[in-house]
């Protein structure tokens, strides 16, 4: 699709027909369901005819509440899905020429959009579990004699996290970020269904899966695959998230690692479909999120919301 090329117009009849794909772009009202509307030209607005409720577009989406152009959106989308290791908040604020601030918060509501994709999702079969730890860099002294072992706890800054992959092998993979690996044990018991394989390193964090799953664990020390057990898919998964912190981003870490986390992983598994095809996915996941409860507002705030992990 030729974004760049749309006209402001054109523009709203794509995004009237992605948002009602269902109804073959008929709009229909996101209060009652009901079909039957007028329509208020000057606005670009729809009026429903049984609860009277007048609704856009985007009324009842992650773009709700609206300043920009919707092309400048459906550009965003596709700047979005042409970043195979991620895009950063900075060169989409100069793609689109808008404020930094603006690109920041449209780019995490698309994260959050393509996110909710796997927030209940489980896995089964044979499953990899992995761990890397991301932020809290405390930066050497210039003179060697004033070096600390900054491997000990009380020389570390405590903002260090650990982000945690799930990776079925050749299906999906589930992110989320801790303080710990062994923190993380809870969640995968309940994202893997009973009876799967657990592929695992040798991290002490792990050695409460034994309870739970058969596991299979590589030291890898000794190699990455010794024919019986092998965590290659989830190292792959953060191959790709580490060259998004050293080549786009810089830094990912704070409140908004989770996020960061689960972009990679949804591209992760959608790696193998076109930019087209991913163009579709991320728009239609957008219009059909609700309005985001973290980054709605968010700059009002002037602060990293709970949640935004």
């Amino acid at each position: 699709m030729q974004v760049a090329r749309l006209s402001d117009d054109a523009a709203w009849e794509t995004f009237k027909a992605i948002r009602w794909e269902a109804t073959e772009g008929q709009p229909f009202c996101p209060r009652c369901g009901c079909l039957k509307h007028s329509f208020i030209a000057t606005r670009k607005l729809f009026k429903c005819a049984g609860c009277r409720h007048q609704y856009s577009v985007t009324s009842g989406t992650i773009f709700a509440s609206r300043k920009l152009p919707i092309r400048d959106h459906l550009l965003a989308i596709a700047i979005f899905a042409n970043g195979a290791k991620g895009h950063s908040a900075l060169q989409l604020s100069r793609d689109l020429n808008v404020q930094y601030r603006t690109a920041f918060v449209m780019a995490h509501k698309l994260r959050e959009a393509v996110a909710a994709e796997t927030a209940e999702a489980t896995l089964s079969g044979t499953v990899e579990v992995d761990g890397a730890y991301f932020g809290g860099h405390v930066r050497p002294e210039n003179r060697k004699e004033d070096r600390r072992d900054r491997r000990l706890a009380e020389n570390q800054t405590g903002k260090r996290r650990v982000v945690v992959v799930i990776r079925e092998r050749n299906g999906k993979a589930l992110t989320f970020a801790f303080r710990s690996e062994a923190e993380s044990v809870e969640t995968i018991e309940a994202r893997v269904l009973p009876g799967s394989v657990v592929h695992a390193d040798e991290a002490k964090g792990w050695d409460r899966l034994h309870k739970s799953f058969t596991t299979h664990r590589i030291n890898h020390q000794e190699s990455y695959s010794d024919g019986e057990a092998c965590t290659n898919q989830a190292e792959s998964y953060f191959a790709r998230l580490r060259r998004s912190e050293m080549g786009v981003h810089h830094r990912i870490a704070g409140p908004y690692l989770a996020a960061y986390a689960r972009e990679m992983a949804w591209r992760e598994n959608y790696r193998r479909v076109s930019n087209g095809g991913q163009y579709a996915v991320i728009a239609g996941a957008a219009l059909t999120h609700a309005p985001s409860q973290v980054w709605r507002g968010y700059w009002q705030r002037h602060q990293p919301v709970k949640g935004a992990a």
